[in-house]
């Protein structure tokens, strides 16, 4: 019983020293709306909007691709020779790549 008395002693005497590192720990690290989880948020939020500024950009850059698109129909030609390697029927089509092969590609097979 004795050592009960003196928790009991210590606990009433740094009560209000108790009370404030609970609630210090529950503001930083516990809970929903905690430091930590608005620490979070926020770089998630800078995260999103920086995603939004290239989507943006790239919205834009389509747009203008389109609106030429729409006004010069040589431009879609060029697009689809480009991008899709469409080609006329008197056309003959290299693909060039700028892929460095694997060492392996090269090496002879071997036959027993």
């Amino acid at each position: 019983m004795r050592l009960g008395k003196k928790i009991l002693w210590i606990i009433g005497k740094f009560k209000y020293v108790i009370v404030i590192i609970g609630g210090v720990l529950i503001i930083t690290v516990l809970g929903e709306n905690s430091m930590m989880q608005r620490y979070k948020y926020a770089r998630q939020i800078a995260e999103l909007e920086d995603e939004i500024e290239k989507q943006d950009m790239r919205f834009m850059q389509d747009s203008l691709r389109l609106e030429e698109m729409d006004r010069n129909p040589e431009e879609v030609r060029r697009i689809a020779r480009e991008r899709y390697f469409m080609k006329a029927s008197d056309e003959d089509i290299y693909v060039l790549s700028d892929e460095i092969k694997d060492k392996n590609d090269y090496a002879p097979v071997k036959q027993d």
